[in-house]
């Protein structure tokens, strides 16, 4: 029934935000298009200087970001000139294409009261799209359907299920889903995808026998038809849909072919990536190498 547990690592993509990393993993790199996919919090208290949590800009291709938060607030800013407040339950969904740079920043102090918690995924392009023009969309909740029933509560972030949809642009077959779950609640997977996980965000659940925390991504088989219980009240990530073939990802570039990935490098390195009109004061510069030997320093983080 369940084809691999991941765990969630700790990985730093800022001076003060450590974020539990789940995809890519050595032995699985992808479910559906997802090829990334990062959970920051919760952070129940802001640094006295906010600005040690900003995540300079930094650039992507041949990939769509997906920003959705549970609390906290950001400001997106992107080279194609777009500045965006990201808030709790929208959907921000940056598609970076041929290349784009932006930076997220967290400028309102006051929006952080309660702490900040987000998830961030990436999803692959098809090939069709790797060299699409750089776009950006905000989502509010109006737009997002919710279903609720016997103590399930399910927010569609994007994609199709459960006979759920919703005016997100996707550019191959996936599922996106907030779900919360009260304890004893029961729920399954959406069928008809080849490629199915549901991440444990906060709360446990029960499946086959076996309980599992937060952290912990489970990836099912693509018959299983596994009963999800939540022992106590739960939040999950469901996610999926069907598989683009071989992505290679380095830093923050992901590519159907190498050479597209070296090209990109060496745009940045030039300068050749514009920076967001309104933040190109600073930026990330391009890691010197992604390899490295047994005892070196650890490898520089993909960001967000």
């Amino acid at each position: 029934m369940l084809d691999i547990v991941i765990e969630a690592r700790k990985a730093a993509i800022s001076e003060s935000v450590v974020v539990k990393r789940i995809l890519p993993f050595r032995l699985r790199r992808m479910v559906g298009p997802f090829i990334f996919m990062d959970h920051a919090g919760p952070l129940g208290s802001v640094p006295a200087n906010p600005s040690s949590m900003d995540v300079l800009p930094h650039p992507h291709i041949g990939l769509s970001t997906v920003s959705y938060l549970f609390d906290g607030q950001v400001t997106h800013r992107d080279s194609t000139g777009v500045q965006q407040i990201i808030k709790p339950g929208e959907v921000n969904w940056m598609t970076a294409g041929s290349g784009i740079a932006h930076s997220e920043r967290f400028e309102d102090p006051a929006a952080l009261a309660g702490g900040l918690e987000m998830i961030q995924t990436w999803v692959a392009l098809p090939e069709k799209d790797e060299e699409s023009t750089p776009t950006f969309r905000n989502y509010t909740k109006s737009e997002l359907p919710v279903f609720t029933d016997n103590g399930v509560w399910m927010r569609l972030i994007a994609g199709d299920a459960f006979g759920l949809s919703n005016e997100v642009e996707t550019l191959s077959p996936l599922f996106y889903l907030h779900v919360v779950l009260e304890a004893g609640a029961s729920f399954r997977i959406p069928d008809g995808y080849s490629e199915r996980a549901i991440y444990v965000v906060k709360g446990s659940v029960e499946t086959g026998g076996h309980f599992y925390q937060p952290g912990k991504m489970l990836v099912f088989n693509k018959n299983a038809e596994p009963a999800i219980k939540a022992r106590e009240n739960t939040t999950l990530m469901l996610l999926g849909g069907e598989p683009l073939g071989e992505r290679f990802i380095w830093w923050n570039f992901v590519s159907s072919r190498k050479e597209r990935i070296e090209q990109a490098k060496e745009d940045w390195k030039q300068g050749r990536i514009q920076l967001p009109p309104a933040d190109d004061h600073e930026f990330i510069p391009l890691p010197e190498d992604y390899s490295r030997p047994a005892g070196a320093p650890p490898r520089p983080e993909p960001l967000s």
